[in-house]
């Protein structure tokens, strides 16, 4: 069961990670992976519009955000496109009705060992930084905004670019 897999505990932050053969990276935290800023899609943009705007940009998944800063979930061009073709949603839809909803997050404050934990079982993990925000009448809030989207391919380009020989 979960409560007994180390590697679910970490991910989900109910432990801290007791790997006691690390990697050179494991504790390098995961702002250091200099990511760029993601593509971000609203609600309402069709499922057509997702598709264009993915293509055109090189992208192959974007984080769905509500304008209230809301993470959604993500839209993924694959999804998108065999969702279409498959008939289960027309392109005039919003991107909503492909959006997954189960994703991971993780903070840029968090190890490159616990992004290697999430990404063995999820594809993407999207980056948050918690900000905090003020209202006219002087009450705070913290407001969670994604600063990137970042894969596998990301923590090995990383790792192998600063590989410690």
């Amino acid at each position: 069961s979960k409560f007994v897999n180390d590697k679910w505990m970490i991910k989900n932050g109910f432990l801290n990670d007791v790997q006691e053969h690390k990697p050179w990276w494991w504790n390098i935290k995961v702002q250091k992976l200099n990511l760029s800023a993601p593509l971000i899609l609203l609600p309402e943009v069709s499922c057509q519009k997702a598709i264009e705007i993915l293509q055109e940009k090189g992208y192959d998944q974007a984080p769905v955000v509500a304008e209230s800063g809301l993470i959604l979930g993500m839209v993924t061009l694959s999804n998108t496109l065999s969702s279409v073709l498959a008939g289960n949603v027309e392109f005039s839809d919003p991107v909503t009705k492909v959006t997954y909803d189960q994703f991971s997050k993780i903070g840029l404050e968090d190890s490159l060992g616990k992004l290697s934990c999430i990404l063995e079982n999820d594809h993407f993990a999207i980056v948050v930084h918690e900000q905090m925000q003020f209202s006219g009448n002087g009450s705070s809030f913290m407001k969670q905004m994604v600063f990137g989207v970042v894969t596998a391919m990301d923590l090995l380009t990383f790792v192998s670019r600063n590989d410690k020989k």
